[in-house]
């Protein structure tokens, strides 16, 4: 993904950022995560480097608080950020869309996805159908057998299910826990849902 800051600019949206309030660098990384839905994510190494050098300009001040360094903006910070608002107010439209475009990738890449399965689905199911039509109704044998054989798929089909309805839930409430469950990654998540019931559907031949 090509940089999301021109130069200079995650300078200025840092100082914007302590403007809310006081942060940690953790959480300096986390909200610029949650800005983008999860598509971009700092590095420490980009961050806290930039931290650092509005501290010795005086525009940030860093308190340590056990092993932990809070920073927040000073008045000098402030007037510089003032002295920028136009440039913010431009920095926050550029950011919007560049938002808005890569949800819109992100969405066009799942489409295509799943577009893929549906396709595979279907062709499994076709054969699968056809091969059905030319079993003899009369063997009932055979159409036993077959019943136990739906009977047994549908039961690994649910535990299947079960064992990816865990895994969803734990990787949620993790991301939830870690702050990391932003709007982007719950549509996202949503969208593939969506995808799947389908391909599902069409498997079956509904």
């Amino acid at each position: 993904m090509p940089p999301v800051f021109a130069h200079g600019q995650l300078r200025l949206y840092l100082l914007a950022m302590l403007a809310e309030g006081p942060l940690h660098g953790y959480q300096v990384i986390t909200a610029l995560s949650e800005r983008f839905g999860g598509t971009y994510r700092p590095s420490p190494g980009t961050v806290y480097p930039r931290l650092a050098r509005l501290e010795e300009e005086g525009l940030v001040r860093r308190t340590e608080l056990g092993r932990r360094a809070q920073y927040e903006l000073t008045d000098t910070g402030r007037a510089e950020l003032a002295a920028h608002a136009e440039e913010l107010a431009a920095l926050e439209r550029e950011l919007t869309e560049t938002v808005r475009t890569l949800a819109s990738q992100v969405r066009a890449e799942v489409t295509s996805a799943m577009a893929g399965v549906r396709a595979e689905l279907a062709a499994a199911a076709a054969q699968a159908r056809t091969a059905a039509r030319g079993r003899s109704q009369d063997d009932a044998e055979a159409a036993a057998e077959q019943r136990r054989q739906q009977k047994q798929r549908r039961i690994e089909c649910e535990a299947e299910l079960t064992r990816f309805r865990e895994q969803m839930r734990g990787m949620l409430r993790t991301a939830e826990a870690q702050g990391r469950l932003g709007q982007l990654g719950a549509d996202t998540l949503r969208t593939m849902l969506n995808g799947a019931t389908t391909a599902v559907e069409a498997a079956l031949g509904r």
